[in-house]
């Protein structure tokens, strides 16, 4: 599964390359990294103990190819859009929270929840396409200035998802909660330790702050939706469960610095 995100890598650089020097496109790279919040199959939906407790961290690095220099001919695109490549690394561990968790302490469902944890490692590659009010040139031409922007884009991930229990293997009424122990979506149960590659749509806004000549800092949030239910490792029968009908999600906030490159 893992090769053909690799060779799909080091064909994104060369297509990269191969364009900059026919069309003379800028070029930028930079790392991002921030807090992750993975909404998945355990816990509560708007549970805020769920959503603060249930983050991982990502990191990546990113390509821009700026259209700004272009023969100097300035049109809307080459002025207000680049595109931004990417290979971005995260891992979240996960626990159920909520009312469920919260109950009589002596009821085995409630120990079952409690010991169940989780954790997803996502590596993703795609692009985005970032469109920004500020014309480039005037943003680039004042150190100190800032540009905001959003973006849209899509991302092919390979995850691998682990679930376990202190009270034991799953798979049993002893130590499974109930309704994972329903067959779902062409597995045995509904949960599964499983590695799988899925598609992902991205939406994102952010800043650019200039802080020299030659570099930029950073900060932005980014929806990130899955294709599959499956990333967290837990997918109940929807047609049973009818709370977990969302696919996963997360949402990142990242900060990162970016370096302009002579070309």
């Amino acid at each position: 599964m893992i090769k053909p995100i690799i060779l799909s890598i080091f064909a994104l650089i060369g297509i990269s390359t191969k364009a900059t020097a026919q069309f003379r496109f800028a070029q930028e790279v930079g790392i991002i990294l921030g807090p992750i919040a993975f909404q998945s199959d355990y816990g509560e939906r708007n549970d805020s103990e769920t959503n603060v407790k249930n983050t991982g961290f990502g990191v990546g690095l990113v390509h821009f190819m700026n259209f700004s220099n272009l023969n100097n001919h300035e049109t809307f695109f080459t002025e207000h859009f680049k595109v931004r490549s990417e290979v971005s690394l995260s891992q979240t561990n996960l626990e159920h929270f909520g009312e469920w968790v919260q109950g009589n302490p002596n009821k085995l469902g409630t120990k079952q929840l409690k010991a169940m944890t989780g954790k997803t490692t996502v590596a993703g590659l795609g692009a985005q396409l970032e469109f920004s009010p500020i014309p480039i040139h005037r943003f680039e031409n004042n150190t100190g200035s800032f540009s905001p922007y959003m973006s849209l884009g899509f991302l092919v991930s390979y995850y691998s998802a682990k679930v376990g229990s202190s009270l034991g293997p799953l798979g049993n009424p002893l130590t499974t909660y109930p309704k994972y122990l329903v067959p779902s979506d062409g597995r045995q149960y509904g949960f599964s330790n499983e590695t799988g590659v899925v598609l992902s749509a991205t939406a994102g806004l952010g800043v650019h702050y200039k802080l020299t000549t030659m570099s930029d800092l950073m900060l932005e949030g980014r929806f990130q939706s899955f294709s599959s239910d499956w990333v967290d490792g837990l997918n109940p029968n929807k047609k049973i469960f009818k709370e977990n009908k969302a696919k996963d999600w997360q949402v990142w906030f990242n900060v990162g610095y970016i370096m302009y490159l002579e070309y």
